[in-house]
C-alpha cells in the first residue's frame, strides 16, 4: 500500500464508465476521509482493505479501470474513499460526481501486484459479477468541495441558538444582532433540519478569501430594555451561537491534550459572573485553507474556529486591544459588534478530513472498546450458560421423552413435555401481542437500514438532518415488514379475516399514533415558548401525509401478503380443556422473570446509550456507527438468549403461559433505559424549565418504548422458533 499515490480529482472531466464497468468495493480507510476519525490508526490500511464486500460490477475490457469506493471500515466510523486500479499503465484515473467530495482517487499504475494478490482480487471481483449489470454516476449534493481564489466572497451563515440547559433552540435573529443590508434570507431546509429546529440564514459579515481584517466594525445598536433582558436570560442559560462557513460549523477550542486541541461546536453568547452579564460582541474568525496545485486549482477551506471576546466600545468605535474592558449589559445601552478575520494555511489537514476535528473521540474509543469487550464477556457467559442448560438438558430430556415409558414412569413424568397440549394455546390479549411484535420488527428494520447507510457514509454530519430524515422515511417504508409480521402471527392464533384487519389497523395506528400524539403535545408546549424547535404545521402536515399516504397503505399491503400465506405449522395440537398450572414460586412469577431478564440487554447497551444521550441532549456530534452496529448485534443476541432461557425454565415448571413472558423478558430492558434517563437527568443535565423537563421525559419515553418494542420482538420471535423446535423433536402420543 506504500505505493498508493493520490491522483488529482478531475471533477470537470468525469465520464461515467457505463457498461464498460466499475466495481465498487466497500473497504477500510487508506486515504483521507471526511466522515470521522479512524480509531484503529491511519497506518493500518492493508488490514482494513480486507473488509471488502461488493456493490457493483467489473469492466469487461482488460485495460478498463477497476474502482473501489471505500468507507472507513473498521467499526467506529465509516467514511468514503475511492481507489482506482488499472491494468494499463497509460490509463489515468479520473474522479468526479460519483460520491463527489467524499474521497480522493488514487492510482496504482506503479503498484506491482503479485500474482497471488491479483488472483485474490479477481476472485472477489468475479463473485460480484452476477449482482450488477450497469453502472451509474451518483452525486450527493452538498458534499462537493469548493475551490476559492483571492478576493472571492466567503459566505458566513448563521444557525439557531442552542442551550443544554433549556433544550429550546431559538432563531439567531431573535436577539438584536446585526442584519444584512439586503435583508435576512433563509436557506431551504430538509425535513430532518426542520424537525431539529434548524434555522439557517444569511448574515451581515463580509468575508473575502485571503483578506485579513482586524477589529472591523459590523454595526452599532442601541438596545432596548426588552432586548437587553433577552440577552441576559440567554447568557444566563449558556446559549451557544452556531455559525457555518463552507458548510463547516464554527468551533471553539476549549482544551488541549499535548499538541491536539478539543473543539466545542459553536461559541458562547456571553458570560455571567457575579451577577453581571458580559456580551461577546467581538469575534475573531480563524479560517484555515489547504492548497494542492498539482490536484486542483484554488484553495479549499479546511478549518473554521471562532474566538469570542467582550469589549466596551470607545467613542462609538470597537476597542479590540488586550486592555479593553469587557462589555457589561448593565453599563450601557449602546453596543458595537465587530469582528476580525485571519487566514492560515494548513498543510496537514485536507478537505476530505476536515471534519476530524469535530468528530474526535478524545480517548472515548478505548471506552467504547472496553464496553464492547465487557458486553461480549457477558454475552459469552450467557451463551455458555444457555448452551449448557439447553443443549445438555434438552438432549437428555428429548432422549428420555422419546423412550417408551413404563406405567410408573408415565405417572411420574414431569417437565415441559407435560404442557405440550397447552403450549400453543392462544394467550390473553393476543391481538396486542401481534401488534407489539410487528411494531418491534418495523422499528428494527428501520434501525438496521439506517445504521447500514450511516456505515456507508451516506449520513455524514455534513448532511444536516439526514439522519433523522432517513429514520422517518425508513420507518414509513418498513410498515410492510410490520404489517407482514403482525398478520403472520395473527394467523397463528387462528385469526379470521375480521381479526387480521383489526390487528392491521392497530399495527398502523397504535404506536405511530401514540408517538405522534406525544410529539404533538410537546410541540404545542415548545410553540408556546416561541422556540424555533417548534415544528411548523406545514411540516406536521407532511408527516401526516407520510403516515396516512405511505405508511398505512404499506402496513395493510404487508398484512395482506402475510395473511394470504399458509399458516405457520405448529408441531403439536392444542387441547380443548386447559391444563391446571401448579403454584409457582415467587421468582418464577412473570413480573419477577421479566424484571430480571431486562438487565442483561440494558447492560449491553449501557455505555453506547450514554454517548447517544450526550449527543442528543448536550449537542455533541455522534458518528460512531460502527460501534453502534456491533452493540446492536450484541443486544439482539442477548435478547434472544435471555428470552429463550427464561421461557425454558417456565415451561419446565409446567407453566405454559410463555407468550408474554418471552416478549417481556427482553422487552423490559426499555424500562431500565427510562430509569437510566432519570439518573442521567439528575447527574448530567441542569434543566429547570418545565417545558424542557416535559420535553426531555417525553422524548425519552418514546426512545425507551422503541427499545422495548425492538428487544421484545427479537426475544419473542426467537423464543417462538425455539419452542417450535423442541416440541417438534419429541414424540407425542
Amino acid at each position: 500500500m506504500a505505493a498508493l499515490q493520490r491522483s488529482r480529482p478531475d471533477f470537470a472531466h468525469w465520464r461515467s464508465f457505463g457498461p464498460a464497468g466499475l466495481i465498487m468495493l466497500y473497504c477500510g480507510r487508506a486515504v483521507g476521509c471526511p466522515a470521522g476519525p479512524d480509531l484503529l490508526g491511519r497506518g493500518r490500511q492493508t488490514a482494513q482493505l480486507t473488509f471488502l464486500f461488493a456493490l457493483a460490477f467489473l469492466s469487461l475490457r482488460r485495460d478498463g479501470p477497476l474502482c473501489f469506493h471505500c468507507p472507513a471500515l473498521p467499526l467506529p466510523a465509516l467514511c468514503p474513499v475511492r481507489y482506482a486500479f488499472s491494468a494499463s499503465p497509460s490509463w489515468t484515473p479520473r474522479c468526479s460526481g460519483f460520491l463527489t467530495g467524499l474521497g480522493a482517487c488514487v492510482k496504482l499504475d506503479d503498484l506491482e501486484m503479485s500474482s497471488r494478490l491479483r488472483a485474490a482480487m479477481m476472485c472477489r471481483i468475479l463473485l460480484c459479477l452476477p449482482l450488477f449489470h450497469a453502472a451509474f454516476a451518483l452525486y450527493l449534493p452538498g458534499l462537493a468541495p469548493r475551490e476559492y481564489n483571492n478576493e472571492d466572497m466567503v459566505e458566513l451563515k448563521v444557525n439557531k441558538l442552542t442551550s443544554a440547559k433549556t433544550q429550546l433552540p431559538y432563531s439567531y435573529y431573535t436577539l438584536a444582532f446585526c442584519t444584512p443590508p439586503d435583508g435576512v434570507k433563509a436557506t431551504t431546509e430538509n425535513l430532518g433540519e426542520q424537525m431539529m429546529g434548524d434555522v439557517i440564514e444569511t448574515s451581515a459579515y463580509r468575508i473575502k478569501f485571503m483578506e485579513e481584517k482586524t477589529c472591523e466594525k459590523l454595526c452599532a445598536k442601541t438596545l432596548t430594555k426588552q432586548e437587553k433582558d433577552k440577552f441576559r436570560n440567554m447568557i444566563a442559560d449558556e446559549y451557544l451561537v452556531n455559525w457555518m462557513v463552507d458548510n463547516l460549523p464554527a468551533a471553539t477550542k476549549y482544551s488541549q491534550t499535548g499538541s491536539d486541541y478539543s473543539y466545542m461546536n459553536g461559541f458562547l453568547l456571553g458570560i455571567a459572573q457575579k451577577g453581571k452579564y458580559y456580551l461577546h460582541n467581538h469575534v475573531s474568525l480563524d479560517l484555515e485553507y489547504h492548497s494542492n496545485p498539482e490536484k486542483y486549482e484554488g484553495f479549499r477551506i479546511v478549518g473554521f474556529q471562532v474566538e469570542p471576546r467582550s469589549s466596551t466600545p470607545r467613542g462609538g468605535e470597537p476597542d479590540c486591544s488586550t486592555s479593553a474592558v469587557a462589555f457589561d449589559l448593565d453599563s450601557s445601552d449602546d453596543v458595537v459588534f465587530s469582528y476580525s478575520v485571519h487566514w492560515t494555511e494548513n498543510t496537514e489537514v485536507r478537505w476530505a478530513s476536515r471534519w476530524d476535528a469535530y468528530l474526535k473521540v478524545q480517548g472515548q474509543g478505548q471506552i467504547h472498546w472496553f464496553a464492547i469487550l465487557n458486553s461480549l464477556m457477558i454475552l459469552l457467559f450467557l451463551s455458555g450458560m444457555v448452551a449448557m442448560i439447553l443443549l445438555r438438558t434438552l438432549h437428555r430430556d428429548i432422549a428420555t421423552y422419546n423412550q417408551v415409558p413404563t406405567e410408573e414412569e408415565a405417572k411420574e413424568e414431569t417437565g415441559w413435555k407435560l404442557v405440550h397440549g397447552d403450549v400453543f394455546r392462544k394467550p390473553q390479549y393476543s391481538t396486542l401481542l401481534c401488534v407489539v411484535t410487528g411494531s418491534g420488527m418495523q422499528l428494527l428494520g428501520m434501525s438496521v437500514v439506517t445504521i447500514v447507510f450511516a456505515l456507508l457514509g451516506f449520513l455524514s454530519p455534513a448532511h444536516r438532518g439526514s439522519l433523522l430524515q432517513s429514520m422517518m422515511l425508513l420507518f414509513t417504508l418498513m410498515g410492510v415488514l410490520g404489517g407482514y409480521t403482525s398478520a403472520r402471527l395473527c394467523k397463528v392464533f387462528d385469526g379470521d379475516e375480521g381479526r387480521w384487519k383489526m390487528t392491521t389497523f392497530m399495527q398502523a395506528f397504535l404506536f405511530p399514533g401514540l408517538f405522534f400524539g406525544i410529539f404533538f403535545v410537546l410541540n404545542l408546549c415548545i410553540w408556546g415558548e416561541k422556540s424555533s424547535g417548534a415544528v411548523a404545521f406545514t411540516t406536521l402536515f407532511a408527516i401526516l401525509v407520510l403516515w396516512f399516504g405511505v405508511s398505512v397503505p404499506l402496513v395493510f399491503f404487508g398484512a395482506y401478503t402475510g395473511f394470504k400465506r399458509d399458516r405457520v405449522e405448529l408441531p403439536v395440537r392444542t387441547n380443548q380443556i386447559p391444563r391446571a398450572i401448579p403454584d409457582q414460586p415467587w421468582y418464577m412469577q412473570p413480573l419477577a422473570t421479566s424484571l430480571v431478564g431486562g438487565i442483561l440487554p440494558f447492560g449491553a447497551v449501557f455505555t453506547e446509550l450514554f454517548f447517544i444521550m450526550s449527543s442528543i441532549w448536550l449537542h455533541e456530534f455522534y458518528y460512531l456507527f460502527g460501534f453502534l452496529a456491533l452493540v446492536l448485534l450484541i443486544v439482539m443476541v442477548t435478547c434472544a438468549e435471555i428470552s429463550i432461557a427464561l421461557t425454558y425454565f417456565q415451561l419446565t415448571s409446567e407453566d405454559y403461559r410463555w407468550w408474554w413472558t418471552a416478549f417481556a423478558a427482553s422487552g423490559s430492558s426499555g424500562l431500565y433505559v427510562f430509569l437510566y434517563s432519570i439518573m442521567y437527568f439528575n447527574s448530567r443535565l441542569q434543566i429547570r424549565h418545565w417545558v424542557s423537563i416535559l420535553m426531555y421525559f417525553g422524548y425519552m419515553f418514546i426512545m425507551s418504548s422503541i427499545f422495548a418494542l425492538v428487544s421484545g420482538a427479537v426475544g419473542f420471535l426467537s423464543t417462538f422458533q425455539f419452542v417450535k423446535g423442541i416440541y417438534g423433536s419429541i414424540k407425542i402420543d
